[in-house]
Formats: structure tokens, sequence, C-alpha cells
């Protein structure tokens, strides 16, 4: 159970319901809080003097003042419009990323909607009900606007939802669910869509899929040292403490750990082991993976700010007072999104280099040409390779910021924007591409450990092969790779991989 409190949420809890569907609860002194502000909404509501966002438009449509009998429509109007997103539907987790952090936000009571409205968003999490998210719609600013709006229309019991996947009226999907569709009154119309909840939910998911990457990233690249009969002596601490980055000791510390005990290693050191100056893919990977690791590190510190970040226009302080604000603008995750999108390329572009090396016999120190059983006849991991080389330029595209962009909006009213949202669709791709490079890694270093016999690999590496080989029986001249790929991608997300 994951309580609601209005305080700050930690990563692990976002993964944990994202992912982890662990149940929801908001908690009392959260809806005292809430209790405690709609007093000053409703307040400001029967005041004569407008208040933006309470009874007057919205963004270019500030300065209209709305009378009384018409807020009910213009709250319904509101989330209607703007649940304008196109393109395909995006991914249930980042949906769940989505309503979670809105809920939270929420929660904090500096928003003004009702206790109702927190329940009800708590409940629909719960239930696993998911409102069709699409693809196009935000810009980062002002919130994720049309995501968000999609979330809010399904709370009104209108549009779209999946449950365990089917697709339902979300009128149907509430009533079976006993959540009554909400009737959204002043502000709340506001409150549910200006947050960049979106594009934190990503980032969020993103760290955790880092982490674990960049571990298997390690691995990858001592099975390709090992193969290439590489040296380790690169690695040693003492050499690390020279440049003390904590991401470049960490990766340098991992590689020798899992090299520890190799046979083929032990094959060629000694006094007369030539093996010093190895290509930089090889001898420079600790400093690559840690670089990455310690941009991770940083862009964490961001991401747990915004997991305290209370982000609405307008905010209700505590005292009553309804502010104004930009705290919605996108920049400060934008720019984290984007900036892991060029560690991924680069972890993923040298992954592709080692797998090169093994597969050219001219550099792969006594491996057969592509690891094939009988070269000529069998193209063994040739192609599997161009697979890594299409991807990494793909990667390469996609590590172009989306930041640096801005399309202006809103008759002028929001003259900049942080594009956000998209920083973090493309780096999701980025993610699923370092994933598949690795994974080409793992297969190829595999083979090339196994071609190494009668020497044995490291007992980390060797457990690592022993993993694959349970869902991969091993490559042969009819063997067909992409299902073998499929199964590594497979393998590196269940974190079954020392």
């Amino acid at each position: 159970m994951v309580v609601i409190d209005g305080g700050a949420l930690t990563r692990e809890q976002v993964v944990a319901v994202v992912r982890g569907h662990a149940p929801v609860e908001v908690g009392d002194s959260a809806l005292a809080e809430v209790t405690k502000t709609r007093a000053h909404v409703e307040r400001l509501a029967e005041a004569v003097t407008p208040t933006y966002g309470v009874s007057t438009g919205f963004g270019a449509l500030a300065t209209r003042h709305i009378p009384l009998d018409r807020r009910a429509a213009l709250q319904r109007s509101l989330i209607r419009s703007h649940a304008a997103g196109a393109g395909d539907p995006v991914e249930a987790e980042v949906v769940r990323g989505l309503m979670l952090l809105r809920l939270r936000t929420l929660a904090t009571g500096r928003t003004g909607v009702r206790p109702e409205v927190v329940e009800a968003l708590c409940g629909l999490l719960n239930a696993g009900i998911t409102p069709i998210v699409h693809e196009y719609g935000s810009l980062g600013c002002s919130g994720d606007l049309a995501p968000l709006s999609a979330v809010a229309l399904a709370l009104m019991g209108e549009g779209e939802v999946t449950v365990d996947g089917a697709v339902h009226p979300a009128k149907d999907a509430l009533y079976e669910a006993g959540i009554a569709p909400l009737e959204l009154a002043e502000k709340e119309g506001l409150a549910l869509i200006n947050g960049t909840d979106g594009m934190l939910g990503m980032l969020v998911l993103a760290l955790a899929d880092l982490h674990r990457l960049l571990d298997i990233a390690d691995l990858t690249a001592a099975m390709s040292v090992e193969a290439l009969l590489g040296t380790d002596r690169v690695f040693a601490p003492e050499l690390q403490a020279l440049r003390p980055h904590p991401g470049q000791a960490h990766s340098a510390a991992r590689m020798t750990a899992l090299l520890h005990g190799s046979a083929i290693m032990d094959s060629h050191r000694g006094p007369h082991c030539n093996r010093v100056q190895d290509a930089y893919s090889l001898r420079c990977a600790p400093q690559v993976h840690g670089a990455a690791r310690d941009t991770v590190a940083y862009v964490e510190t961001v991401a747990d700010r915004e997991l305290a970040a209370a982000i609405d226009n307008p905010v209700v302080l505590p005292d009553g007072r309804v502010e104004s604000n930009g705290n919605f603008h996108g920049a400060p995750v934008a720019y984290p999104l984007d900036f892991l999108a060029i560690p991924a390329a680069d972890v993923a572009g040298m992954a592709e280099r080692r797998t090169d090396r093994m597969l050219d016999a001219n550099r792969s120190h006594g491996l057969p040409p592509f690891l094939a059983d009988d070269p000529g006849v069998d193209s063994g991991h040739m192609i599997a390779q161009y697979t890594q080389a299409a991807i990494v330029s793909e990667m390469k595209r996609l590590a172009v910021p989306a930041s640096v962009d801005s399309i202006p909006s809103s008759a002028m009213q929001e003259d900049h924007v942080s594009m956000g949202w998209s920083a973090a669709r493309k780096l999701r791709k980025s993610i699923d591409g370092l994933t598949t490079v690795l994974a080409i890694e793992l297969l190829t270093a595999a083979r090339a450990l196994d071609l190494r016999a009668p020497l044995t690999p490291a007992p980390a590496t060797a457990k690592a092969v022993a993993a694959l080989r349970r869902s991969v029986p091993g490559p042969g001249p009819d063997r067909h790779l992409a299902p073998d790929i499929a199964a590594a991608e497979a393998l590196i997300r269940s974190g079954d991989l020392p």
C-alpha cells in the first residue's frame, strides 16, 4: 500500500504503483487539507470580484468573468475541448504514472479540488482503469494538457478506457468499479490538467530502466573484454582513483568483479602479455558507463525535487490566497529527459563497436568470422550487428534535444513551451533501443565465450551465459536470430543477470 499523504513520493513508490500495481490510499491528513483548501475556493467562487481559474475563463480567455450558472458547463467544456490528443495510445504504465502524480499533487491541498475528486482518481488507479491517452497533444507547458484531459474525461464518465487490456466506454468501467462519474465544480478542471505529471512519470520510469541497463552494460562489456582476450588491468582501483568520478569507479569495480576467476583472462596474463592498449570500446568502458551513471545520479535529484512539488495554476496557498504562477513550465524536467538520451546513445554506440570487433576475424584474436559455425555457409551474427548499427543510428537522432524547440500557442499567451512530453517520448524509444543493443552484445559475447573452450570464463560471466542458454539454446547455421534477440531482451528486463 502506498499512502498519499500530501508529501513527497519516492521513485520506488512510483514504480511500485505504476508497474507493480501496488494499491494506493489517500491519508486522512491529506483529505483534511484538501477539505480546508476547498473552503477557500468556494468562498472566492461566491465573491463579486472575479478570481482566475475559479470564476473566469482560462489562458487567453482569462479576463472573461463566468456567471455562476455557467461554471459547471465551463469545467465540462474545458476538459472536452482539451482532450484533443491524436496518434497511437501511449503505454498503460505511462498513463498510470500520469494519474498517480496528478493524484499526489491534488492531495497536497494546493489545488482547491473537493475530496471527491481526489478519491475518484484514487479509485480509478486501484480499479486498474486506464484512460486512453494519445501520443500527441502536450507541449510540456501549462501542463501535459491533452494527456491529463483524457484522464479527467474518464473521471467524468466520458471517453474510452482500458481494463485488463480491453477497451470499454469510461461510463461502463466506472459503473462496474462502483465509481460515480464526477461533475466538476469551480477550479477542478484546471486542477486536473495543469501539471507536468506525464513527463515526470516517464522520467521516473526511465531512471529505473537505466539503473538496470547500465548494470547490464557493465556485464556485456566485461564479457566482451574476456571474449576478445583483453586486459582487466586498466580497471584497477588505483587507476580509477586518479580521476575520482563515482560512476566510473563503480563501473570499473563491477567489471573487475565480473572478470574475477576467469581462466580465459588468466591464459594471457604475465610479463609477456602485450594487451595493454585495448581498443577504446574495451579500455574506456568504465569511463563511458560511469559518466552515464553520474548523469543518472544528477537527474535523480531533479526527479526527487519534482516528486515533492505541487504544480498547478493558479494555486491555493495555505493562507487562502489564490495566486497565478509559472511552475507548470516543463523545462526543469525536459532538460534532464533530453540529457539522458545522450548517454543512452553513447553507451549503445560503444556496445555496438565491441560487437563488431568480436565478429571481425582480423581483430577478434582467433574467433571465426562472424562467430559462424561454417563461415560462408553460415553468416553467424553478421546481421545482428547490422540491427545494432541501425538502432544506434536512430538513437543518435533521438539524442537531439526536444527542449530547444518551442512553438508558441494559445494566441501567444503560451509563447514559450518546454516540449518536455516529446523529450520523454523519445527517451522511451532510446531505452528500448539500448535494451536491444545490449541484448545483441550479450548474445554475441556469450557465443564468443563458448568458442574459447576449453578455456572457461569467469564464474559471473559463466552465470550470465547459463542464464541466456536457458532461453536461447545457442546459434547454429539454421537458427533464426530474431527470437534469440527477443529472448535476450526479456532476460535483461527480468533482472536475472549478474
